[in-house]
């Protein structure tokens, strides 16, 4: 049982070297570097911390962030016993253990915070297991997760705990664990400001990724100090977080998409080449670049449109890379362009019209006559031929009989809408006249 979920378990052994992370691993709360936003006297964790009220909670955040640590230390604050699993490695056999024990504990005056890794992994059936015992108390549980909890956790679960957002790193988070990092190993890193800015983007927020590469740097025989170009020669650069099919692809394509729309070519750009750094598909973007130009510019600049299939035409035929420098064309374009969504506006607008008016039929006057008995029932009667009509305009009404005629589209006074709404003033003045 304690190989399986006792923590000391998975400490090494007597006389091997402790990493980093572990050396410095915080002792209290106080200790920790980052989330603020939660651990401060503001946050969530601080306030249930002064209350000295601890309720289940579930951690929310990317790797290297803490997660593991806050929880250890959270039941260190409340004098809990700390029990953790990852759901990973763990089946239904090994948690009706952790239950069991949890539960002889709790009998004898002892209660268990038990951490959940990788939360998310477990199924349905397997969350709804927990529920039991997180309401008579015999667990507090502390859920990490990496994924969305809106999408991974069930309902139920949700509702017994309170989600935690951790974030990732800032800069200057991770200068300070460098810092804590050499006083630790008594010696400054062999690096150049601009080396050492360097290490940390390639830690990417992750603190426990920080310290493995500085571990790295300590381990080598140099007596120099080392500039940028060295130290990417020597150390691998880890790939950005993007997962094409989950939740970071549809944050980066919304900021892309909101960039665009804002017309900021520079954040645009950048969201764009970040989805590519991340293995996107470049046909995905074309087909969303091509999307915002209808739906975000329209016919302010009925270019836009156009620009966006030739540049996916542009990199059909030149493939990657060369064919992605075409789409970054279409990017600045759009960020460019004036914006309007009239017509998108105006479209949703008629389709709602459309349900709600059913089954009208058009007015007669603009139905064919194929046959004599649709003519003599009024098919086609009274039909101005445009062509014939002064202006080349007769201003007839072509909505259903009985319905108020609706305006859907109202062009902005921006881009070539301007010349469409003066075109559209035109011929209500003479519709006006007309109906005079």
């Amino acid at each position: 049982m304690a190989d399986l979920f006792d923590t000391a378990a998975a400490q090494p052994a007597p006389g091997a070297p402790r990493p980093l992370a572990d050396r410095l691993r915080p002792r209290n709360l106080s200790e920790v570097i980052g989330q603020g936003q939660v651990l401060g006297p503001d946050g969530p964790l601080g306030a249930m911390l002064a209350a000295g009220s601890l309720s289940s909670l579930v951690l929310w955040g990317p790797p290297g962030v803490g997660k593991t640590t806050i929880a250890r230390l959270l039941a260190a604050e409340t004098d809990l016993s700390f029990v953790q699993i990852s759901a990973i490695f763990t089946g239904v056999p090994d948690l009706r253990k952790v239950f069991e024990t949890a539960r002889i504990r709790r009998a004898n005056g002892q209660g268990t915070l038990l951490f959940v890794d990788e939360i998310h992994r477990f199924n349905k059936a397997q969350q709804d297991g927990f529920l039991p015992h997180m309401e008579d108390g015999t667990i507090l549980l502390v859920g990490a997760t990496t994924e969305n909890p809106s999408f991974e956790l069930n309902a139920a679960l949700l509702s017994r705990a309170q989600v935690i957002v951790l974030e990732r790193l800032s800069p200057a988070d991770l200068e300070r664990l460098t810092q804590r990092a050499e006083k630790e190993l008594g010696r400054a890193l062999p690096l150049t400001g601009e080396a050492r800015e360097a290490l940390i983007e390639m830690a990417d927020g992750d603190g426990r990724a920080c310290l493995n590469l500085i571990e790295q740097v300590a381990a080598w025989k140099t007596d120099r100090t080392l500039n940028r170009d060295e130290l990417a020669r020597r150390l691998m650069r880890r790939a950005a977080k993007y997962d094409k099919s989950g939740e970071e692809h549809y944050n980066l394509i919304s900021a892309l998409h909101k960039s665009v729309r804002g017309s900021d070519p520079d954040a645009a750009l950048y969201w764009y080449a970040r989805m590519l750094e991340g293995g996107e598909d470049p046909r995905f973007l074309a087909r969303r670049l091509t999307r915002m130009a209808v739906e975000d510019i329209g016919l302010a600049d009925p270019q836009a449109q156009a620009v966006c299939i030739d540049s996916w035409q542009t990199y059909e035929r030149l493939g990657s890379p060369e064919g992605e420098l075409a789409l970054a064309n279409a990017v600045v374009y759009l960020a460019l362009a004036p914006k309007s969504n009239g017509v998108y506006t105006a479209y949703k607008a008629a389709r709602a019209a459309a349900r709600d008016t059913g089954s009208l039929m058009p007015p007669r006057h603009i139905l064919n006559a194929p046959t004599r008995l649709m003519k003599e029932i009024g098919y086609g009667t009274g039909y101005a031929y445009d062509h014939d009509a002064e202006d080349g305009f007769s201003g007839q009404n072509y909505f259903p009989e009985g319905m108020k005629r609706p305006v859907f589209y109202a062009p902005p006074e921006r881009g070539f809408e301007r010349e469409l709404k003066k075109r559209i003033d035109y011929f209500t003045r003479l519709r006006a006249r007309r109906e005079e």
